[in-house]
């Protein structure tokens, strides 16, 4: 299996992932051409960085900022294939979803709403979808600290957007060694879209390829480079390792194993289930099994005890997991003359949306609000993903 795994030392920013990922192989033509149609020609050479030859990429765009429709509207134009453009929205939309938590409902993009971010993006993710790896880690993205000047004035490094992207991945941070901004809002959506592994879960791997992305500056005594490896491992990424953890019971109610499964999924499990069982001389009971992240394992085996007053709890350690990518699309729907909006959980497989499901609490929400049955509320808004997934060319018809 080929894994890329990109190792931000000195940050990252949208320039410098073009740039890694054309160095590491990408399609220089198709990722020119997907940049072109949204800004227009873009300059891409090699530099140097204190003694490493690195790619760098220039948009020589306007300084223009638009709004989210806008953004959408260049990217859904462009002349990235279909999968780059796909993930391109979504990139755009985690960053939208970001600035919104900052600055409110209906937050203006500002520098992440520009055109060299929108070329930036559409490159990005035309590079990676023209390297179509198997899966792709992270290592710990350095911040950088001090100040910085913005469109909202003067801010604290890592900038807010920064900070809100990143608390919505799984991506793990380290300061680094510069009173600068080293991650820019659209380098840390870029990194979390694409990332699918976490680097500790990866196997030995051999490297095929090394490719180092050029930033603008070229300070003296460190080199301002994005780098990245394409590793070959015999451990299937797209997912992750996990503890499963197992216990017989059958001295206990339904109420309390209600009660237990809803506090194991608070305490931080992937998932927890109860199966009726049929017990030694026949008696009659369950199995409580438990997934859960390795780092959580200890503390989930004591609410289990605690809970359950059972006796003994199998512990299966460090199972591979396959994940499928998964993301939250918002779909608008009206139901009975009032619009909602209504979150629907996808899951992705080589460009493709392979299925897809109305978030419960809101549908039920909505349900509630109009008076009709959840099935029909949770079947408007499916039904109305499935038109919009097939326009889009991520949904077989």
């Amino acid at each position: 299996m080929n894994v890329l795994l990109f190792d931000p030392f000195n940050g990252a920013a949208g320039d410098m992932i073009i740039g890694t990922l054309l160095d590491l192989g990408a399609d220089e033509g198709l990722v020119r051409a997907a940049m072109r149609s949204v800004v227009g020609e873009p300059t891409i050479e090699r530099v140097d960085r204190s003694g490493i030859r690195a790619v760098q990429v220039r948009t020589h765009a306007p300084v223009d900022h638009r709004t989210l429709e806008e953004v959408l509207d260049r990217v859904a134009g462009s002349d990235a294939p279909a999968p780059a453009r796909e993930m391109a929205r979504r990139v755009f939309l985690r960053i939208h979803r970001a600035e919104e938590s900052i600055h409110g409902e209906g937050a203006h993009f500002h520098e992440v709403g520009a055109d060299d971010a929108i070329a930036d993006v559409v490159g990005a993710c035309t590079a990676l979808s023209s390297l179509a790896p198997d899966g792709v880690a992270v290592r710990p993205v350095a911040l950088g600290r001090g100040f910085a000047v913005g469109a909202h004035g003067t801010f604290p490094v890592p900038a807010p957007a920064t900070v809100a992207i990143l608390a919505g991945s799984d991506l793990a941070t380290i300061p680094g060694d510069e009173e600068r901004e080293l991650c820019t809002p659209t380098g840390a959506a870029l990194l979390a879209e694409f990332s699918t592994v976490r680097p500790e879960d990866l196997g030995p791997a051999g490297i095929r390829a090394v490719g180092y992305g050029a930033g603008s500056r070229n300070p003296p005594g460190r080199p301002n480079v994005l780098r990245s490896m394409l590793l070959s491992t015999k451990d299937a990424p797209g997912g992750d390792r996990v503890d499963i953890l197992e216990t017989n019971v059958d001295d206990v109610t339904g109420e309390a194993l209600a009660y237990t499964i809803a506090c194991l999924m608070e305490e931080g499990a992937r998932d927890a289930s109860v199966t009726p069982v049929v017990m030694k001389k026949g008696r009659s009971g369950h199995l409580v099994r438990v997934i859960c992240r390795p780092d959580a394992t200890d503390h989930l085996m004591g609410v289990m005890a605690r809970e359950l007053g059972t006796l003994g709890i199998r512990c299966i350690p460090m199972v591979h997991r396959a994940v499928a990518e998964r993301t939250i699309e918002p779909v608008t729907v009206t139901v009975r003359g009032k619009e909602a909006t209504i979150d629907v959980k996808c899951g992705w497989c080589e460009g493709k949306i392979v299925s897809f499901k109305a978030e419960y609490e809101q549908a039920a929400a909505c349900a509630r609000e109009t008076g009709l049955p959840f099935r029909e509320v949770a079947g408007t808004v499916e039904a109305a993903a499935r038109r919009i997934f097939v326009e889009r060319g991520v949904l077989e018809p």
